[in-house]
């Protein structure tokens, strides 16, 4: 290694000489290295559109989309029934609630505790075998590292140990610890099962608590997320833009789903409760798509809540776009299009007649204009979006864990498009004072959706990337919608199916061409056969025969219905990914009953696992992306003991 390398890297490496002071303890970590890289690679799991379903991603979270069901089979099938191991499996999946359950029934707690101890050991070393020694007991929970490290490289048949690791079952029986160990081992199976959890958009809207979904996130040991269109929409509220905050709370009225904001993040929704039933009348035509757990008056409260928001967020929409000629979103400013003395609203030279023309706070000679009492309430409303610590909290990790789009070994994540033109070539889209395609596209709407959260209060720049976190919710260009126009307003007001037709971007006109998905992938620097691009946003239509992996397998949808809103439409209630070791599976899965099904009836959520790509021979760390980086780093350590060996660099003690 030639000694000028050295001398350009030498304020790195004495960085790096703190770290590993001396030849052998820099050697060491060189001999690891290059043994963690020949363990076979760690499982990734893939989810798309969540939409607060909290119970049912709990359960998907729980059983690691079917993974732990697999380990449990391969681990303990030659010594257990199916249905003991459908018993095994709710015990894992939830500990507390199953022994609760088997203690109810069970006379002989201490023969079954003895039992179940070494079968959940069994179960954890096969889970374990795959990952370092290290990552093995950092999964492991505080104050049960010894113990359960000891019994994870316990050899039974080693007489000379036998009594020594029984012992430890015993022990942990007449200590009355057993419930807690079960527990602990529990969490290290999970944990160990899936290396990395990739959420690949759409957290928020229609389920009733996103808020429980992204608190589990928050303690997942390592996950990445890519954006959808509504999660930069509750990021937009977050922010405290006023539209921001008014489109959020339009969609939860909307889904009848305001517990969303008053149970999950503390929204105090009363001054709009008050606002809204004394500015309003009759207001059937915003009932809500749903009445569940509401009554006829509450529902009767939410309809009028609901007009009372979605008509500031009318007037909001035409300052935005006003604001924004670029976003040539003209079309969208539907309140300039109505003729309030004959409640008709004229669209592409055509007269409609509107089912609801009651529009107390509107003037007619000004549409976009609020009222003062509009104006103090949407305030108030914003206020308490940025005041809400968990919102905060959660807008937060979403930025340190989130982005536009993630490529990790060879897949291309991303929620909705890239959007493209007709002949399929990248589109160009004008945002700010440029014009942006394809990988710079979705670079520039990254930098400018941190610039909305974190940029200088009172700023043009971040007034900007609060304008184009709600143009990505619903701009027809904006790579995380990937259609024409969002037709709330028509859904609502007008009675003519062909007004509410959302078109597509061509994107997905070329979903099955692997040729537009090979310039896709290599315009974010990927090529090769086991490339490929990872997606969501649009439910596949299983039931009308539509596929979800496309282009010869380049693109995969993964968004098979999560939300209970689309199981008739899909035929399922989701898909997830699995790219573990032997390659890359695909699992739809059937609804999730109920938490008392599992742990009473030991039922799992029917999931039916289709093996699209088995690797050949089985991957390795080495040829991961880790992999590049632990090969680096054993380059970097071994130019630290070349330094040290020529004197460069003095040697200290450890």
């Amino acid at each position: 290694m030639e000694q000028k390398k050295i001398e350009e890297n030498i304020k790195y490496l004495t960085l790096l000489a703190k770290e590993y002071p001396n030849v052998q303890r820099a050697s060491s970590e060189i001999i690891s290295l290059e043994a963690q890289m020949k363990l076979p690679k760690g499982t990734e799991m893939y989810m798309s559109d969540i939409h607060g379903e909290d119970q049912a991603f709990t359960h998907i979270l729980n059983n690691a989309s079917g993974v732990i069901r697999e380990k449990i089979d391969v681990a303990l099938g030659d010594s257990t029934t199916a249905n003991q191991r459908a018993v095994y499996a709710s015990l894992i999946y939830y500990p507390a609630q199953k022994l609760a359950e088997i203690k109810q029934k069970e006379k002989r707690m201490d023969a079954w505790y003895r039992l179940t101890l070494y079968r959940l050991i069994d179960v954890c070393r096969h889970v374990a075998s795959k990952n370092t020694r290290q990552r093995v007991r950092s999964s492991i929970p505080k104050g049960y590292e010894f113990i359960i490290d000891e019994l994870l490289h316990a050899h039974f048949e080693d007489h000379n140990k036998e009594a020594y690791y029984n012992q430890f079952i015993s022990a942990i029986i007449e200590t009355g610890t057993a419930d807690q160990f079960i527990e602990a081992i529990s969490v290290v199976i999970k944990r160990l099962a899936v290396h990395k959890l990739h959420i690949v958009g759409d957290i928020f809207d229609r389920g009733s608590r996103p808020d429980v979904i992204l608190d589990k996130l928050m303690k997942h040991h390592s996950v990445d997320i890519q954006w959808g269109n509504h999660d930069v929409l509750w990021l937009c509220g977050a922010t405290g833009s006023l539209l921001g905050v008014a489109s959020v709370i339009r969609i939860c009225a909307a889904y009848n789903n305001l517990e969303a904001l008053e149970d999950g993040y503390g929204i105090n929704l009363r001054p709009l409760a008050t606002f809204a039933q004394h500015t309003y009348g009759d207001c059937s035509v915003f009932k809500p798509r749903k009445a569940i757990g509401y009554n006829k008056d509450d529902e009767v409260i939410v309809a009028k809540m609901h007009k009372a928001i979605s008509v500031i967020m009318y007037k909001l929409e035409c300052e935005v776009i006003d604001r924004n000629p670029n976003f040539d979103m003209d079309d969208r400013k539907m309140l300039l299009k109505i003729n309030y003395d004959n409640g008709t609203i004229r669209i592409e030279g055509k007269d409609y007649k509107l089912k609801d023309s009651d529009f107390p706070t509107i003037d007619p000679d000004n549409p976009a204009k609020l009222s003062e009492d509009e104006i103090e309430l949407i305030k108030k409303l914003s206020q308490a979006f940025t005041q809400s610590e968990k919102l905060q909290e959660h807008a937060k990790f979403l930025y340190s864990h989130g982005s536009a789009y993630k490529i990790e070994n060879g897949i291309l994540m991303y929620h909705g498009v890239i959007p493209l033109n007709e002949d399929g070539s990248f589109k160009s889209v004008h945002l700010g004072d440029k014009s942006y395609s394809g990988k710079a596209l979705m670079d520039y709407i990254d930098s400018m959706c941190r610039i909305a959260y974190f940029g200088q209060d009172g700023s043009e720049e971040r007034q900007l990337g609060q304008d184009i976190l709600w143009y990505l919710w619903c701009g027809k260009n904006s790579p995380m919608f990937g259609r024409s126009k969002m037709t709330t307003f028509e859904n609502v007001l007008l009675e003519e199916k062909s007004l509410k037709v959302e078109g597509k971007d061509y994107y997905y006109k070329y979903q099955e061409d692997s040729e537009v998905a090979d310039a896709i992938l290599a315009e974010f620097g990927l090529e090769g056969p086991k490339c490929r691009i990872i997606n969501g946003h649009v439910p596949v239509k299983v039931i009308d025969g539509e596929q979800p992996i496309k282009a010869g397998g380049k693109i995969i949808d993964i968004d098979g219905g999560f939300s209970r809103a689309y199981h008739s439409k899909t035929g399922i209630a989701g898909y997830t990914m699995v790219y573990s070791s032997r390659g890359l599976s695909l699992r739809a899965h059937q609804p999730f009953t109920s938490l008392q099904d599992v742990v009473y009836n030991n039922k799992d959520i029917e999931s039916k696992v289709n093996v699209f790509d088995t690797m050949k021979n089985r991957m390795l760390v080495a040829d991961t992306d880790m992999g590049k980086e632990i090969k680096s780093m054993i380059e970097d350590l071994k130019m630290l003991i070349e330094a040290y060996n020529k004197g460069i660099i003095r040697q200290q003690k450890d």
